[in-house]
């Protein structure tokens, strides 16, 4: 077992681990943070995106030993006070959920990909979520719903 402490979505914990614990088994099942999704089990979905330290990781990729000391957002601790972050709110507005089951990771990494290029171009926005698929191939309203949170037009 391994002692690993790290802070997710705000609140700090300190955990016994399997070394082999992935990071979104720890997160779903020590933390409780079932919004973060288990898809593929191998790091081509993107279903798991969280950040790690502000940067989207793909936490079935990611041990749980490898984030101890760094900071963890998941889905859950985007909004504040009750309110959607403004990509969640993107999402919402734009038909962008589609199932469900890919939107974490896709608005995970969305965030991360605008925090980097705040005005892409659709190419770039596609470019930018090659690594996250969506089942229902509902890819136009997650680009039209990027595009809004870019433009500010998610509020």
């Amino acid at each position: 077992m391994s002692r690993i402490s790290m802070k997710v979505d705000g609140n700090s914990y300190v955990d016994e681990v399997e070394p082999r614990m992935l990071l979104v088994q720890y997160l779903r099942e020590l933390v409780g943070k079932t919004g973060t999704v288990v898809g593929c089990d191998t790091g081509n979905c993107g279903a798991c995106t969280v950040h790690l330290d502000g940067r989207s990781v793909k936490s079935c990729s990611l041990l749980a030993v490898q984030a101890d000391g760094h900071e963890v957002t998941t889905i859950e601790g985007l909004g504040t006070n009750g309110e959607l972050h403004p990509m969640q709110q993107a999402f919402h507005e734009n038909h962008g959920l589609q199932c469900g089951y890919c939107t974490p990771g896709m608005i995970m990494q969305s965030i991360d990909l605008l925090a980097e290029n705040p005005d892409p171009s659709d190419d770039e926005i596609r470019l930018g979520l090659e690594g996250n698929l969506c089942r229902c191939t509902g890819y136009q309203n997650i680009v039209r719903a990027v595009r809004a949170a870019a433009a500010g037009d998610d509020r």
